[in-house]
């Protein structure tokens, strides 16, 4: 007779044995989970609910700002920022706060001037912030220079960051190379850094591959190495797996409600992987649950119908073969869609790595990623067979002048030169630390904002985001109404809208007539144009009101709030009055895509050349800036700063 095998009850909880070296772990939930997930929409009410209890888990840190945080709370989510941080402090007591900080861009898409950077890191410590998991899109690190100086002083963990990205199907090639990252793993401890990040962005960091670099990088140098990859590829967990084994120190997950898809990988198969070896967490996996329960009953209902369910995979092994991070291939797509081109996305895909090379092979990290995909999209619609960069943004001709840094390989030198040609600062590129041929700002941001900034937090939000931080502003201390688009929704609200989609799918929700009612002498006849078809439709009104038909009119589309879809539309500028566009003769100069509008750099009097700039708009958060299509003088302007137009919109009229 077989002995039976005596199983040891495995002890799940905390009070375990200590592990002789056991993996530190960063959740991401509250950041980078959202953000990667359903586009940064997490509000501050719907993390304390579970803040306690993360807190107890024992992370070595909890990401809870930067990125796209401060951008989308301010413009969509009609929050402070900087409250984000005071109110979550008060409810995590032992886990250290991290945020990612986009080195000199900040938290937004360009290089702000060191006064600005300074102040900004000041601030972000006052109010709560203690590991600053620093990032260059170029991997320049003069881009680090000021940013990590005001760290250090102010005592803070300065983590510097690898953004990881490739040339070829693996790690290797002429460009990123394992030697490459330990150079730059060689630069960051130069510089004093506490750890180095492996800033997987993209999710292309092959299991093996990481073994490797992880393994390399513990031989070169001192400092912790920690490794940040996201799940959108599908290998991610994996290579957390091979990494351990090289002996990384800190790995990146979120909790798995947050988890996979364009995220990161769960932590609970990770605590259970590891549950009983050298590298074990010591975490509670019961208490990972009981979170896990509440984010999943609770929280992420209100936020359904911001998940992409068109996809049954959680995997896009596309992401191997154009290398587009989650967020930016989004964006892209959104984009697309709204200019009625979604049918060209697999051009942009072809294009986009002819363009990157270009663009001297960039990392695909904010804000690059965003420059080489709105690029590309511009070049694909609006290029013709004899010219292509039509239609170039303003940030791809900062980034030709070196205002981000220098590229890994030189920039094609005839996009280089269509870029810069009539570029403002100078038709020669630079060379130095971009931020040294940037002015001060705080001083002119403070004359410009006057008393609407109550505080410097009120003033760095300004400073960051000029046109939509003047427009939370005006929300925050009741200069403006706060749009419906930018309130939270209650779990109540979720609950009776799926009521009513379940009534509708059951045909329940309007009463059906028992017979057609016979057409009155009131029966009018319409024709609905749907691209290139039209209908006719009958329309018989039922009340006693008349109904007056007015002949049809050319007009302009409205414009609305920039957070405010369905806002009222606005007047034209108060420097300029003029009647509406659709009221005047003359050449109307159309959005050639849905925006947002920065300024307007004529006014109505002005005189125009043809080829002159005129209007700068937002795309993608790129500017665009828009030309007259002829010579003649403003004689009507539709929109004003901060305002949303749709494509097609006339903009100005020019006569």
């Amino acid at each position: 007779m077989t002995d039976s095998v005596v199983m040891t009850p495995i002890n799940y909880s905390a009070d375990r044995p200590r592990a002789a070296n056991p993996v530190k772990i960063q959740d991401l939930s509250l950041r980078d989970g959202h953000q990667s997930l359903f586009a940064t929409r997490g509000r501050t009410e719907d993390m304390i609910p579970v803040a306690e209890m993360m807190d107890e888990i024992g992370f070595w840190a909890v990401e809870t700002w930067g990125g796209a945080t401060f951008d989308t709370m301010h413009r969509f989510l009609n929050e402070d920022p900087w409250e984000r941080l005071r109110t979550l402090k008060r409810y995590f007591k032992k886990t250290p706060f991290s945020m990612l900080l986009r080195a000199q861009n900040l938290v937004g898409y360009r290089n702000y001037a060191d006064d600005v950077a300074r102040a900004f890191v000041d601030r972000a410590v006052a109010n709560g912030m203690d590991i600053f998991r620093t990032f260059d899109a170029l991997n320049d690190y003069r881009n680090f220079e000021t940013v990590a100086d005001q760290i250090k002083k102010n005592g803070k963990h300065f983590q510097g960051c690898m953004c990881y990205s490739m040339t070829e199907p693996r790690m290797g090639g002429e460009v990123y190379n394992l030697d490459y990252y330990i150079g730059k793993a060689r630069e960051l401890e130069a510089m004093g850094v506490d750890s180095i990040c492996i800033k997987d962005m993209a999710g292309l960091i092959a299991p093996y591959d990481a073994y490797n670099l992880v393994k390399a990088l513990k031989a070169a140098v001192k400092a912790p190495i920690h490794l940040h990859s996201h799940f959108t590829s599908g290998m991610a967990s994996m290579s957390q797996l091979k990494a351990i084994e090289a002996g990384v120190d800190i790995l990146d997950t979120c909790m798995t409600p947050y988890a996979y898809r364009t995220s990161h990988p769960a932590i609970e198969p990770l605590v259970m992987t590891l549950l009983g070896t050298s590298r074990d967490t010591g975490f509670d996996i019961r208490k990972l649950a009981a979170i896990n329960e509440v984010l999943e009953k609770e929280i992420l209902p209100k936020y359904k119908h911001l998940l992409d369910d068109s996809k049954v995979s959680v995997i896009d092994i596309n992401v191997l073969l154009h290398q587009t991070p989650g967020g930016m291939l989004s964006n892209l797509v959104n984009q697309l869609r709204e200019m009625d081109a979604l049918d060209k996305i697999d051009e942009v895909y072809k294009q986009l790595p002819r363009v990157r090379k270009e663009l001297g092979q960039v990392p695909l990290v904010t804000p690059t990623s965003q420059i080489v995909g709105v690029q590309t999209v511009n070049n694909v619609l609006y290029d013709t067979p004899d010219e292509r960069y039509k239609m170039i943004t303003a940030q791809v001709k900062d980034l030709c002048y070196g205002l981000y840094g220098k590229t890994a390989v030189p920039i094609d030198a005839e996009v280089q030169k269509k870029a810069l040609k009539g570029y403002p600062r100078g038709e020669q590129p630079i060379t130095c630390r971009p931020a040294e041929v940037l002015e001060a700002e705080l001083e002119k941001a403070r004359k410009d904002i006057g008393d609407l900034a109550a505080d410097t937090d009120d003033l760095l939000t300004y400073t960051l985001f000029p046109v939509t931080g003047k427009k939370y502003l005006e929300w925050k201390y009741g200069r403006a109404e706060a749009p419906a688009s930018v309130k939270p929704i209650t779990l109540e609200q979720v609950k009776k809208t799926d009521a009513l989609v379940k009534k509708a799918k059951a045909g329940e929700l309007v009463e059906r007539k028992a017979e057609t009612p016979a057409k009155s002498e009131r029966l009018r006849t319409f024709n609905v144009f749907v691209d290139n078809e039209y209908f006719t439709v009958e329309v018989d009104p039922t009340g006693d009101a008349p109904i007056l038909v007015a002949a049809p009119q050319v007009v302009a589309a409205a414009p609305v709030s920039a957070s405010a879809p369905a806002a009222a539309p606005k007047a034209a500028p108060a420097a300029a009055p003029a009647p509406a566009p659709a009221a005047v003769a003359g050449t109307k100069l159309a959005a050639p895509m849905p925006g947002l509008i920065i300024r307007y750099l004529k006014n109505v009097g002005d005189k125009v050349a043809k080829g002159e700039a005129v209007v700068v708009l937002e795309a993608m958060k790129m500017e665009n800036a828009l030309v007259a299509p002829c010579d003649g003088e403003i004689k009507a302007i539709g929109f004003k700063s901060g305002d949303t137009v749709a494509k097609g919109a006339a903009l100005c009229v020019i006569g």
